[in-house]
């Protein structure tokens, strides 16, 4: 069964948009056209579209669901090459995880600083405004805009 651009993005889940941009990027073969130049997708299509929608939803770039897609195709591979790319998708998102918990722990200091009244004093502001060409290590041991020795303090 054939389908258009719309239906192919309806029965994937994937917007018509996206598709566009795969196939630009050689993520997903360009489709085959009608006489009039209308792209057309067949249901073997859609698996694959399917398969880059939820390889995305689970956070693998491009080029991590071009290697998935051709361990997916590719039936003599073995499940210990998959295995490895998902753990290391895993710690790469572990590795998010810890600078997404430093931005937070960050900012939680900073709006624990603030008064939020009616003064025109704010750490948050005065923070985001301080010269970081020099940035201080934070308890991670990585770097944040905060200069060494410049500590917020509650007003």
């Amino acid at each position: 069964m054939s389908m258009n651009i719309g239906e192919a993005a309806k029965a994937s889940g994937v917007s018509a948009k996206m598709i566009r941009h795969y196939e630009s990027v050689g993520l997903f073969p360009e489709a085959a056209r009608t006489e009039s130049g209308y792209r057309q997708y067949t249901d073997k299509e859609v698996s694959t579209l399917r398969f880059i929608r939820q390889s995305r939803d689970l956070g693998f770039s491009i080029e991590q669901i071009r290697e998935l897609l051709g361990l997916w195709q590719n039936r003599k591979r073995s499940s210990r090459q998959v295995r490895a790319l998902a753990q290391a998708h895993i710690e790469e998102l572990d590795e998010k995880l810890r600078e997404l918990q430093a931005m937070k722990a960050t900012l939680d200091h900073l709006v624990h600083c603030c008064h939020g009244d009616d003064r025109p004093d704010c750490p948050i502001i005065e923070t985001l405004a301080q010269d970081s060409s020099v940035p201080a290590p934070n308890a991670q041991g990585r770097t944040t805009g905060l200069r060494p020795g410049r500590h917020v303090q509650k007003a």
